[in-house]
């Protein structure tokens, strides 16, 4: 009896082991899902920008390839600038026709301001005249009663008080007219500003012509070459900004408790499973469309009477900006597959 309950209890010692391993193993799963979620619903994601010229004309040179690398400031293309030059040399002539006809203009207002001070200073000498005229005629009528002086003498003092008077207005109104007549060079100067602004303009065109590149990044969909007639605000190509690379990773409600921008993640592409790339959260989505969403009719929600009984996490986008990518294995779209790591972000900052 005692010898068969001996090899029994051994037989159900190996189960038991497996057992409490199979739990143990669950418990660490449940923990790592927990803990670390991840998901494989994932891209990459870059910025991108349309190269688009400012000025419209046909392509010259375009010393780029599709899907070639660039560096800032490389040239990527270069539009026909003739047309350019010539509406920039033809404003600087005009304005250096400008220049001459303000200056022969300044000489004549310089002339007719000149006579119009002498106009001035004829009617100040025309009225000192009058003056004296004036007061020569009062003494002669003072002497003529007492037999002084003769009434001759007299009617020649009253010609010449009213001679002078006569020259008086007529120095005045001469002096009027020379004052009227003075011009000036403010429109011409209006002129001269516009055509600074127009010079400026064709300077700006001329050197838009040259289209370089704004960082350092990956020409995509290029589908053109030299001798296209490029419009302006019309996109020639795409530029990938390759100097930041993000996973948009589309993770569990319920997966985002704790996390915020900045946490610890772990990303790797389908394209190379072998090798990992640190990264962290730059943003969190807070809106998605809902599959179910009830629509509004006449003002009241409608909801579907029928009830889905297994329910579905939804799933929010969740930005993971790429701490040193490969530039040679990111590529725009790729699948990636996202960790996080929210619990060494908060013994970080513990």
């Amino acid at each position: 009896m005692t010898r068969s309950t001996v090899p029994a209890k051994r037989s159900r010692l190996p189960a038991l082991t497996i057992g409490l391993t199979a739990i143990a193993l669950l418990i660490y799963v449940v923990w790592v899902l927990e803990n670390s979620p991840s998901t494989d619903d994932a891209y990459v994601y870059a910025d991108t920008i349309n190269v688009v010229p400012e000025v419209s004309g046909r392509i010259v040179e375009l010393p780029v390839r599709d899907n070639q690398q660039v560096k800032q400031g490389d040239l990527l293309l270069r539009i026909d600038s003739r047309p350019y030059q010539d509406n920039l040399a033809q404003a600087k002539a005009r304005l250096a026709t400008l220049e001459q006809q303000i200056a022969l203009t300044q000489r004549t207002v310089n002339a007719q301001t000149f006579e119009a001070a002498s106009a001035v200073a004829s009617v100040e000498r025309a009225r000192a005249q009058a003056k004296q005229a004036s007061e020569t005629l009062q003494r002669y009528e003072k002497l003529l009663p007492k037999g002084y002086i003769s009434a001759e003498v007299v009617d020649q003092a009253r010609a010449a008080q009213r001679s002078t008077a006569a020259e008086l207005n007529t120095s005045r109104f001469q002096a009027q007219r020379a004052a009227a007549a003075v011009s000036g060079v403010d429109a011409l100067v209006a002129q001269r500003a516009e055509l600074l602004a127009q010079i400026s303009i064709a300077e700006l065109d001329l050197e838009f012509t040259e289209v370089r590149a704004p960082f350092d990044g990956r020409v995509a969909s290029l589908r053109t070459t030299v001798g296209q007639y490029a419009s302006a605000a019309k996109p020639i190509f795409t530029l990938i900004d390759t100097r930041h690379w993000y996973v948009i990773a589309n993770f569990r409600e319920t997966d985002l408790r704790g996390l915020r921008p900045g946490t610890p993640a772990t990303v790797y592409l389908m394209a190379n499973t072998g090798q990992r790339f640190q990264a962290r959260v730059d943003s969190l989505s807070f809106g998605v469309l809902p599959d179910d969403g009830g629509a509004v009719v006449e003002g009241l929600p409608h909801v579907q009477r029928s009830i889905n009984w297994v329910r579905v996490s939804q799933r929010f986008p969740v930005k993971l900006e790429v701490l040193q990518p490969d530039t040679d294995l990111f590529r725009i779209g790729a699948s990636a597959v996202a960790v996080l790591e929210p619990e060494r972000h908060n013994s970080a900052a513990r």
